[in-house]
């Protein structure tokens, strides 16, 4: 279709086209994808969900904190990465530790919203029986609560897959080392190398693909016993 219609190379190369260009360019993508993918992306996800996790289970354990944290939680969830990102890359300089700055911001305050949602998911007829074991704040939680709220925690998760995908992409267009996602993109692009942009956007999206049908996957053997999963 896109050979057909005549649409200009530089408006959309034909799938042929970009397929050549991976193909071509895989030490290249190769390189761009360790920077991005698993250093930037893995490191700032895994710091961001687990600090997410922690203050969270301090929100569930401290009302008053809980009641401070949310709000904050959903307006620092509404900053735009392009507003961020040059921040962190002054503060931690131009090579990945920024990027996985921004992508910890990114994911940790969905993390900690989904948690505490989560944690208050059961039911009070089951913390009423967990009360007459005289079952403590601890027990309670790890063998009635946070089963119930693993949907949403691995909710949190897969949606945090994919933030932490674009934010460490975009932070990359304001300061990186000449490697990157998000450096060949915005390179490419001036030099007018419009196949290279397709390539790199479809290896992140193949990426971002393969990262969340891993989470979808882990989360379908956690919570087998859930409705949505025992009914899939």
């Amino acid at each position: 279709m896109t050979r057909g219609a005549g649409i200009p190379f530089i408006l959309l190369p034909p799938p042929s086209a970009i397929g050549a260009r991976i193909a071509n360019s895989l030490p290249i993508l190769g390189s761009d994808v360790r920077q991005t993918i698993f250093k930037a992306v893995l490191i700032g996800y895994i710091v961001g969900n687990l600090a997410g996790f922690a203050v969270a289970i301090l929100a569930d354990r401290v009302p008053f904190l809980r009641r401070g944290l949310l709000p904050i939680g959903n307006m620092v969830s509404a900053l735009p990465i392009i507003g961020v990102a040059p921040i962190m890359v002054m503060w931690f300089g131009f090579d990945w530790p920024s990027k996985a700055a921004v992508v910890i911001i990114m994911t940790f305050f969905p993390m900690l919203v989904n948690t505490v949602a989560g944690l208050a998911a059961s039911g009070h007829m089951e913390r009423d029986l967990m009360r007459t074991y005289a079952s403590g704040y601890w027990p309670t939680l790890l063998k009635l609560r946070l089963p119930a709220a693993m949907p949403f925690i691995f909710n949190a998760l897969k949606i945090n897959s994919t933030l932490a995908l674009i934010g460490a992409i975009v932070a990359e267009f304001f300061g990186t080392p000449v490697v990157g996602m998000g450096f060949r993109i915005s390179t490419e692009v001036g030099r007018m190398n419009i196949d290279m942009v397709w390539a790199e956007i479809a290896v992140a999206a193949l990426a971002g693909s393969v990262f969340y049908g891993v989470v979808a996957l882990v989360e379908r053997a956690v919570t087998f016993w859930h409705p949505s999963v025992r009914g899939g």
